[in-house]
């Protein structure tokens, strides 16, 4: 194994690990208040551990491929917060899994979101801010 597969792996588990924890947060139920919350940040933070786990498991085999597509890593990472969701704490919802699809679905969207700010040096959103504000 390379280096640099280590480095790139050492990114996934730590993107890996903000978007479904900030996700998780978003989604758990109850006031803004419950931020300070040890509780709650502990159920996130299993939830990002879990994701960030599977994910560098995940790019040990071929669907890890996934990571270099802008949508694919977005969709894999909302599958993979909503397994380590589900399995990290119970539902809150009343409906069946309900809590982990929709911390899937954030999750996914800041993936996607990040790839453009973040993974781009943010080179579209200043080519736009730039039209905006000339």
């Amino acid at each position: 194994m390379m280096t640099g597969d280590w480095k790139l792996r050492a990114k996934v588990f730590a993107q890996r690990l903000w978007q479904p924890t900030s996700a998780c947060m978003t989604c758990m139920p109850g006031s803004l208040g419950n931020i300070v919350s040890l509780v709650h940040w502990e159920a996130a933070l299993r939830t990002g551990l879990a994701t960030g786990f599977l994910a560098v498991l995940l790019s040990f085999t071929p669907v890890g491929r996934l990571y270099k597509n802008r949508y694919g890593n977005a969709l894999l990472v909302g599958c993979l917060t909503f397994l380590g969701d589900a399995w990290s704490h119970p539902n809150h919802y009343g409906v069946a899994y309900a809590e982990a699809f929709l911390t899937g679905v954030i999750s996914g969207a800041l993936a996607l979101v990040g790839s453009y700010v973040f993974e781009d040096r943010a080179r579209r959103v200043r080519a736009v801010w730039g039209r905006i504000f000339r």
